[in-house]
This record gives structure tokens, sequence and C-alpha cells, in this order.
């Protein structure tokens, strides 16, 4: 089995946490979350003062979807060699992450709409506003199927030296449970489960950031394991 391919593409992986680093450090939208009791006039302002900065979140967002694309297709052709599994693990795995991303480019192109004509009625950049938060923060139970789509397939693994460790799945299904509260953001304005909040904004954030990580060196481990059992070929 040809791993070379594999070992390329994971490696895109630390160019979107590095993208993401720059992002998160340098954009006021991410290191100072807009408040939800925030007026119109009042994120129609905060726009107008951060334009660059926004503008720079919208395309730095863009190239890290796009990065993370290969790390999460790498974890669903892994979960399709598991032994007395079934390949709908892997389907729903591949159309919640694609969901999923497709929310995360929805967000950002919210926030790239309201600052693309910045002179708009404040009420139209509040409301693109909204759904860019929403869109980034609230689609949950997406988030919730591909872990537990991932954690069951493991679970099942019936391999005499199983793919994946045993304790990846136990991991995926903590982080699923750690996702939940961000589905509240959509009734909340304050407190940890508004959008802004520990639990919905920084708690999400901070558990996506340890998934990709830790799963990045999951999948090292087992491109490496895959590669020695098929002779070492490259």
């Amino acid at each position: 089995m040809n791993t070379r391919g594999q070992q390329i593409m994971l490696w895109t992986t630390p160019v979107g946490g590095a993208l993401f680093l720059i992002a998160y450090l340098m954009f006021p939208v991410l290191t100072t979350p807009m408040s939800p009791l925030m007026s119109p006039e009042a994120v129609a302002e905060f726009f107008n003062n951060n334009l660059t900065s926004i503008r720079g979140v919208v395309i730095f967002a863009n190239l890290i979807g796009a990065s993370l694309v290969p790390f999460f297709a790498l974890i669903a052709v892994h979960m399709l060699r598991i032994a007395n599994s079934s390949p709908v693990f892997a389907y729903s795995y591949i159309i919640a992450v694609g969901v999923s991303l497709s929310a995360f480019i929805l967000a950002d192109y919210c926030w790239g709409v309201a600052v693309f004509r910045p002179d708009r009625d404040p009420q139209l950049i509040s409301l693109l506003n909204d759904m860019a938060w929403f869109f980034f923060i609230t689609p949950v139970g997406l988030l919730v199927v591909q872990n537990i789509c991932l954690a069951l397939s493991i679970y099942l693994d019936a391999n005499e030296e199983p793919i994946f460790p045993r304790w990846v799945a136990h991991f995926n299904v903590v982080t699923a449970i750690l996702m939940v509260p961000g589905a509240f953001a959509v009734i909340y304005k304050t407190g940890p489960l508004a959008w802004d909040g520990s639990l919905s904004f920084t708690l999400r954030l901070a558990t996506f950031t340890v998934y990709v990580a830790v799963m990045f060196v999951v999948l090292l481990g087992v491109v490496r394991k895959q590669n020695e059992n098929s002779g070492g070929s490259q």
C-alpha cells in the first residue's frame, strides 16, 4: 500500500494550524468575540473600525477550511479499513464533515459580505453578523455525529491489530460532549452559553484545537503503521 500521498496530504494540517494561530493573534473578531447584546449601530461601527482585520479573517478562514479537508478525508479512509465495522460510519462521517465545513465557510462569507459594503444599513450588517456567529458556533449536531461515528467504528474494530488505538474512541466521545454547549447559543445572549461565552466559544474553540492536534499525531502513527505492515512501500 502506497502511503506517500497520505503522508504528503496530512501535513496540510500543521499549515492550517499555523494560519489559525496567525488569524487568532492578529484579528479582533476571534480574540475578543462580539457580544450578542451589541446594537446594530454598534455592530456596524465595529465592522467599520476593523475592516482590514475582518477581511483578514475572511481570507485566512477560507484557507484554514481548505487545509483541513485532507485531515478529515484521511480519517475516513482509515475508518473504511476497520474490520467488522460498516462503511455507513465512514460515509456518515464524510457527510457530517462536509456539511460542517460548509457551515464554517458560510460564517466566513457572512462576515465577508458584511465588510464588502460597510456603508450598508446597520440592521443588515447586524443580521449578517448574527448569521456568521450562528454558522460558526451552533452546528453542533454535525460535530457530534462525526465524532460518535468514528468512536463507534473504533469500538467495533475486530482487527487483530486495531487501526486506531482504543483510547481514540473515548477521546472522540468526550470531544462530542464538550461541543454540545455551543448548540444553546441560539437561545442565550449572555452568560457562558452565549456565542461569546466560556462554554459556547472558548471551550468549543479549545476543544476543536486540541482535537485536531491529537488526531494529527494519531494519524501520523496510523499511516506509519500501515506503511510498515505493507512492507515499507512508500
